[in-house]
């Protein structure tokens, strides 16, 4: 039957055989359906008891409110005037679905709204299957979520909405939930972080989950705009929390009370994000690697602005305290002996950026004197990753000038304890503490050779008290000799510890095996430069280098002063070797002399004078510099091994006699103070 057929069998003749139209038939049936206000409700109550016999639940919190086209447009079922009608009728649906599905199945209905809700919010944070793990949010899934959570809201404002059922729904699944989400949970207050997390029964998944999800959050701070801007304002919403809660001051509860699972799960998620951060920094990252911005990103929440709403609160205070612990005894797995070897490599600014830059940011916190007594504190009583340890006291000492104090102070403090019961690693900390900050160079702290000098140098040193302590240094300075770099051996020969006449056989073994060492490294004191650091425990110069250098120096001296340097004279007794061989030959280099003498002839001529020149050397010289002036202008060839080559004859004649004292035990026969008189009587 086709539809007009149709359409005339069911509208019969009509008067005088004509057939009635549509609007014939229901003409009269519409004026006989006018309703009042009553019967309009009744009308729609029926309208709405149908839908919900059809609804889907889970795909009707999604679609209402949803983008256009994607909405169900309940507007078209019901005439209302009212702006917020076509919201409040949607929410009013939606309740009484949920009212008569919560009947059939015989379950409160606040317990199914929470349900249908949750599932609704997986549904959003569904990603496309292949896509790399996200924690962000998508445009689309950000409109969706505010839809629901309106849903959520009017739920919640009808008691219609349990938090708990809800966030126990939702660690059911807590694997497919974005971050974001569950930050929009909170930001909107449909359920606080703080509920969420404390709903969980094993702290532990919560930790792990947090961990993972916060990492990959660090990764992508840098995406493009806005995914960037909402990634940074999760991350210091999240940190602030953490902190907040895991750092707050304890109050006085009862023992048999069971302690907060969110301060526990606040600190534990910190210290594993620290922990991943230092690891990959150990294990060696690429700049712009995903690790490398997680890393920077992490050291970053350190800063001051990420704690501006808390800071009246000591809880930013006892978390950096926290940090830094952390850092100081992550992993202590280096030996005494490695640190000895290895700190020249963990000075400031051979420490990572990123590490130096989280040392500054907790720096900002802590007044000097708090931050050198809690590190006096870790040392004495865990222990440590020299690492760490050494390269935070590099950066203490060269960023805040009133750290130098300080740290010689715990330094002082440390060597009374090594001396007054003989302990080793009180003594220890203290010489890789002195060390460590030597390297830093003078503006920063003494050098090496200046601290062992003044600290054991005079009768007023810790080790001047008994033979105890003396031997307790001596065997201490021994122990150490395997392990030692060659500048440090070379300091403790020619800067000594002063010890009472009596004992000079510890002095005397203590020089021989450290001579004995430094022969085997191949090392020679003899032909140490003149102003040489010796804190510094960089390569080693070759002697002609040194030699050249040291000329120099000794002639600025000379200029300012007049007088024959003193470190000249010492070595012209006790370094012999070094001075003939290399400093003289580098001093009376072949040259045309000036017509006016200059600072470098006039102090070969002081030298002289001094008889610190052999006559045959300076016969040499002047022969050559003579030679070079008859030279014709342009021709530069002057024969530079006359003067080195005669050097070995005159060790043979001038140098004769008894062998001079060991370099290290030069206190013992002549001072400073008499080597500089005898300089201005030869001038």
């Amino acid at each position: 039957m086709s539809a007009s057929q149709a359409r005339a069998a069911v509208s019969g003749p009509g008067p005088g055989g004509l057939r009635r139209s549509w609007a014939e038939l229901l003409e009269g049936r519409v004026r006989r359906q006018k309703l009042g206000p009553e019967g309009e409700q009744k009308v729609k109550e029926s309208a709405l008891r149908l839908l919900r016999s059809h609804l889907n639940l889970g795909d009707l919190v999604l679609e209402v409110e949803a983008p256009p086209g994607k909405q169900l447009c309940l507007s078209r079922w019901f005439d209302c005037d009212s702006p917020g009608a076509h919201s409040d009728l949607s929410c009013s649906l939606i309740g009484s679905a949920l009212r008569d599905r919560a009947a059939r199945l015989g379950v409160p209905v606040a317990v199914l709204s929470s349900q249908v809700v949750a599932c609704g919010l997986v549904r959003v944070c569904e990603a496309d299957a292949g896509l790399p793990p996200q924690v962000l949010l998508s445009p689309e899934q950000r409109k969706k979520l505010s839809s629901l959570f309106e849903v959520a809201e009017n739920l919640s404002a009808q008691n219609m909405f349990s938090r708990l059922s809800f966030c126990q729904e939702l660690w059911k699944v807590q694997n497919s939930l974005l971050l974001e989400a569950v930050w929009r949970l909170h930001v909107q207050k449909i359920v606080s972080l703080q509920e969420l997390l404390e709903s969980r029964a094993d702290p532990c998944a919560v930790v792990a989950w947090l961990s993972r999800d916060l990492r990959l959050l660090c990764e992508q701070t840098e995406a493009p705009p806005p995914h960037a801007a909402v990634a940074r304002a999760v991350l210091a919403d999240f940190v602030q929390m953490f902190v907040l809660r895991g750092f707050q001051k304890n109050a006085d509860v009862r023992g048999n009370v069971e302690p907060e699972r969110m301060p526990q799960v606040a600190v534990a998620v910190l210290e594993r994000m620290l922990a991943s951060a230092l690891e990959a920094l150990a294990a060696g990252m690429q700049e712009g690697s995903p690790a490398h911005k997680a890393v920077s990103c992490w050291f970053g929440i350190f800063s001051g602005h990420m704690y501006r709403s808390i800071i009246s609160t000591e809880s930013p205070k006892r978390f950096f305290c926290h940090t830094l612990t952390q850092i100081l005894t992550h992993k202590p797995v280096l030996k005494v002996s490695d640190a000895i070897q290895m700190q020249r490599d963990w000075s400031f600014a051979r420490t990572p950026p990123l590490l130096s830059g989280l040392y500054r940011r907790l720096f900002v916190i802590l007044s000097p004197e708090e931050l050198v007594g809690h590190l006096q504190e870790v040392l004495e009583t865990q222990e440590v990753n020299w690492q760490h340890m050494l390269s935070c006291v590099s950066t203490l000492v060269t960023c805040l000038p009133d750290a130098q104090q300080l740290v010689a102070g715990w330094v002082a403090r440390l060597l009374a304890r090594a001396f007054e019961s003989c302990d080793l690693d009180s003594m220890v900390s203290a010489f890789l503490v002195a060390r460590q900050a030597a390297l830093e160079g003078p503006a920063a702290f003494p050098s090496y050779a200046a601290w062992f000098q003044a600290t054991f140098g005079s009768t007023r040193g810790f080790h001047g008290c008994s033979r105890k302590g003396l031997v307790f240094l001596f065997k201490f300075l021994s122990d150490l000799v395997p392990f030692e770099a060659p500048r440090y051996l070379q300091v403790h020969v020619l800067h000594p510890p002063l010890v009472p006449g009596k004992y000079r056989t510890l002095l005397s073994d203590y020089v021989a095996l450290a001579r004995t060492r430094l022969a085997d490294l191949k090392v020679s004191i003899e032909n140490m430069g003149l102003y040489e650091d010796l804190s510094s425990v960089g390569d080693i110069m070759e002697p002609h280098s040194r030699a050249a250098r040291d000329v120099e120096k000794a002639i600025v001296v000379f200029e300012h002063t007049g007088k024959i340097p003193v470190a000249v004279l010492e070595a012209s007794i006790f370094r012999r070797s070094y001075y003939l061989s290399h400093f003289l030959p580098a001093l009376l280099t072949p040259r045309v002399l000036p017509r006016v003498p200059d600072s470098r002839e006039a102090l070969v001529e002081s030298l002289r004078r001094a008889d610190k020149i052999p006559p045959s050397l300076y016969s040499t010289y002047r022969q050559a510099c003579c030679t070079a002036g008859e030279k014709p202008e342009g021709d530069s060839d002057v024969d530079l091994g006359q003067v080195s080559e005669s050097v070995p004859q005159c060790q043979s004649s001038w140098a004769d006699g008894p062998h001079p004292p060991l370099p290290g035990m030069r206190a013992w026969f002549v001072g400073a103070e008499m080597l500089q008189l005898f300089a201005d009587e030869t001038l």
